[in-house]
């Protein structure tokens, strides 16, 4: 995806294809390979696919927060000058994208959402005194996923220097206590456009409970499924995912 990265003014991000535009938001420990899949299936089929990277590092430490996130994107689409686009999230990510859909819904056609935050999250939570344990972080890392396996190296790395990084430690935890304090779950009813669930059976970040709740809420979801799978389902099952957002897309008609 190299030759698609573009960096303009302040924004940095991934784009390729024709068509509607799909901006993908990935989680808080997340980046923009998470969505290789994704990006590579469907700028391939007809959609613009955008990933804009997030700033959540380097963002001053009291504007580190969901709505301050949810702002960034909103000046992003009017630099773009997006219209009409469909907003997906992992994790934190979609968190930002139903926050973002709560403040600013003119343009947003439809949500996806898969192991978003925005109602519960088991966080890392007790981990943090232990940042220094390599093995402790890699189990926290594999635990993410059903096949610890997809925790390769590079993953559990890069979760290990973010979290030894004091700077990124503290805009860390400033996030999640932010994610805690916008809680969706009185917004959601609101939220008219299609959204659609992909979620792992066995996520344990963000339960199946919680995944049932977002359909109960949100009044025109469609939830799916992926056996054998935790909290980053494009990730784990790339191809079961795209089929299911393909289904999903052509069965909405956005």
């Amino acid at each position: 995806m190299g030759n698609n990265y573009r960096k303009e003014g302040k924004f940095s991000y991934l784009e390729s294809g024709e068509g509607r535009p799909i901006i993908i938001l990935h989680g808080l420990m997340g980046n923009l390979s998470n969505f290789d899949g994704v990006f590579d299936h469907f700028s391939n089929k007809g959609y613009r696919i955008i990933m804009p990277e997030l700033p959540i590092y380097s963002m001053p430490l009291l504007k580190t927060n969901v709505r301050n996130l949810a702002k960034f994107i909103k000046r992003f689409t009017e630099f773009k000058g997006l219209k009409d686009y469909i907003l997906m999230g992992n994790s934190l990510g979609g968190h930002i994208a139903l926050y973002y859909t709560k403040h600013y819904p003119e343009q947003v056609k439809g949500i996806v959402l898969t192991g978003s935050s925005g109602l519960y999250e088991s966080a890392m939570g007790e981990s943090y005194p232990k940042r220094g344990d390599y093995e402790y972080i890699k189990k926290k890392a594999q635990d993410v996923f059903y096949d610890p396996e997809v925790a390769t190296k590079e993953i559990v790395d890069d979760v290990y220097k973010t979290l030894n990084d004091r700077s990124k430690l503290i805009r860390t935890l400033s996030i999640a206590k932010s994610a805690i304090r916008h809680n969706m779950a009185n917004d959601l009813p609101s939220m008219k456009m299609p959204a659609c669930l992909i979620w792992g059976k066995n996520d344990t970040v963000t339960p199946p409970e919680v995944a049932e709740e977002f359909y109960r809420l949100l009044p025109n979801s469609s939830l799916y499924w992926i056996d054998k799978c935790g909290h980053a389902a494009m990730m784990e099952h790339p191809e079961k995912f795209n089929e299911l957002l393909e289904k999903w897309l052509q069965k909405v008609e956005l």
